[in-house]
């Protein structure tokens, strides 16, 4: 069966996933995730890709990317990201081959509804993980960076639902720092997931008629297995 292709649209934030090939580890030592988090920060203007948040984990990567206009600066940005880090981890082992799967997952997210909890679920992956307490205690992410009370010195996009939590910067942190720390609903992490998993859409029904319009392409949220006779 073939798989369904992947909806990219412009202006629209992406929830992305991309893991090391056979689950294997792709960020080692500090070194490694500090060159992917530059060549980030760097490829994102060359692409013009806006970055709404992300975090690194040992074997896989979350990212929150909004293309503009022109759609294939997405694609463009996914494939040097994982150019660069296979060239620099074949190279540092002497090996050759791939680091990553081939394909990663997508998800166009509604931003009005579903862009601040899939920037939550992003940044709290290391809190779920076990491998901190605090989401600002995980340096591999957007959110430490997030809470620099100097916005001129934060290189991450602020979409314009981050900007609606108040009038100033310190105001919009305080919000979002709220929101952090109030529980994820069982319903929210399920549907991010699930829409993640089967490269559907993060959002109500109302956008997924919306985007099935623009588009052309039913990427209603469907049962598994085969259909009741």
């Amino acid at each position: 069966m073939p798989r369904m292709a992947r909806i990219v649209l412009p202006n629209y934030p992406h929830h992305i996933v991309q893991r090391g090939h056979n689950k294997q580890v792709v960020f080692a030592v500090p070194e490694d995730f500090r060159r992917y988090i530059s060549d980030l920060k760097e490829l994102k203007h060359v692409f013009g890709v806006k970055v709404y948040a992300f975090c690194l984990m040992t074997n896989h990567v979350h990212l929150l990317l909004a293309p503009g206009d022109d759609t294939s600066g997405l694609g463009k940005l996914m494939k040097g990201l994982a150019g660069r880090m296979t060239r620099y981890r074949n190279k540092l082992e002497g090996r050759s081959g791939t680091l990553w799967e081939s394909r990663y997952k997508s998800s166009v997210v509604e931003t009005d509804t579903y862009l601040l909890a899939c920037s939550r679920y992003i940044e709290l992956n290391p809190v779920r993980a076990q491998m901190v307490d605090r989401a600002q205690d995980y340096p591999w992410s957007s959110y430490p960076l997030r809470q620099n009370e100097n916005a001129e010195h934060v290189w991450i996009d602020k979409s314009p639902v981050f900007e609606g939590l108040g009038l100033t910067h310190s105001d919009r942190l305080a919000r979002y720092s709220e929101f952090m720390g109030q529980a994820t609903p069982a319903s929210e992490l399920q549907l991010i997931r699930q829409a993640l998993q089967r490269g559907q859409l993060t959002g109500s029904p109302r956008f997924t008629n919306e985007i099935e319009n623009i588009t052309g392409i039913r990427v209603s949220q469907r049962p598994r297995g085969r259909p009741e006779k």
